[in-house]
């Protein structure tokens, strides 16, 4: 029997699983409890992305990730202020996370198979994105097909190695790609005129390009293509610390379904509705059986707010990244943001 040959970003990918696997064998203490003895949740955050994670100019790191840390300890701890962030490239960040030098993952990565089935368990899509190429304005490129023998920078093991090339091979286009230990330094070389396009999350190549003086000078391609689902990620066999991120990232999308605000959570607490009651632990025993308190989920929101409050103040059309929902609008508002039911 002929044995096919694999490829060699298939095998970077195989041996990057492979090592995966082998950190995630090493039983982890329930992580639930080490973070309420510890006092802290630890988030493992993008380098350096504004509107997700980005220091401000007191030096202070906030964005749409840094606030869904902020949920976690809030729902878990009570307070949202017990994080401790480290900021991690792709390789450490998979690395920490099940050896427990961080809690969860609030970076930016994509929910695939292949990552799911070694070790890492997203509790709960929390971004619905797609990948898209950054070129210069000046480029002679208004469509991918224009790419044809282009250099393209991007992250070595990320999902983007894989999309470019299948996307180039189903297209019969040629590419030279050229890999970096982050996307940071990626989109710096690509900046620095060193390949002719960038391939990232379209809310990262947005992120990116708000950080520029000179923004006006690159744009972005209008071609989406790939589905990109984001979200926090947990060591698996951590059922419980697993069900509270979920549960934590489930109740700031329940709560903007319900029309409850960061502005209106004390008043919503008198409401009559029974699945607001549930959400704010005003009655049931939700919180209970998730191991954190009967106020869990209004903590959280109190801390944040809902989903929409937590959009529109990072990347939301009054943002740099001016971001309109699209996908990421709630189901019925016609995108793909559903809240598991309260109840």
């Amino acid at each position: 029997m002929r044995i096919p040959r694999i490829p060699a970003h298939a095998r970077q990918t195989l041996i990057g699983l492979s090592a995966l696997a082998a950190l995630t064998g090493a039983a982890r203490a329930d992580v639930l409890d080490d973070v309420k003895a510890r006092g802290t949740v630890k988030c493992g955050v993008t380098l350096a992305a504004p509107g997700f994670s980005a220091e401000d100019n007191a030096g202070k790191r906030e964005g749409f990730d840094i606030d869904l840390c902020r949920a976690i300890a809030a729902a878990t701890l009570g307070d949202a202020t017990k994080i401790e962030l480290t900021p991690m490239d792709l390789k450490t960040a998979f690395a920490g996370l099940p050896t427990g030098a961080v809690d969860v993952l609030t970076h930016r990565f994509t929910w695939t198979q292949s990552r799911d089935v070694s070790g890492l368990k997203f509790p709960k899509v929390m971004f619905f994105d797609g990948q898209g190429f950054a070129v210069t304005t000046k480029s002679k490129a208004s469509k991918i097909a224009d790419l044809n023998n282009a250099t393209i920078c991007t992250a070595q093991g990320s999902t983007s190695e894989l999309i470019v090339a299948d996307y180039f091979r189903a297209h019969n286009l040629k590419y030279k790609i050229v890999t970096f230990a982050s996307q940071e330094q990626a989109w710096d070389a690509f900046v620095g005129k060193r390949c002719d396009a960038a391939i990232n999350d379209r809310s990262g190549l947005a992120a990116r390009l708000a950080k520029l003086p000179n923004r006006d000078e690159y744009k972005v391609l209008a071609e989406t293509v790939s589905n990109e689902p984001i979200g926090p990620i947990v060591a698996q066999g951590q059922p419980r610390w697993e069900a509270v991120v979920r549960f934590t990232m489930n109740a700031l999308v329940a709560a903007e379904e319900l029309g409850v605000t960061q502005a209106n959570v004390d008043e919503q607490r008198n409401s009559q509705s029974p699945d607001v009651q549930r959400l704010l632990g005003v009655n049931g025993d939700l919180g209970v059986k998730l191991g954190v308190n009967a106020d869990w989920a209004y903590k959280a929101i109190k801390a944040v707010g809902n989903y929409g409050d937590v959009w529109d103040r990072n990347v939301g059309p009054k943002t740099p990244l001016r971001l309109d929902r699209g996908r990421n609008a709630l189901v019925a508002n016609g995108g793909l943001m559903m809240a598991i039911p309260v109840r």
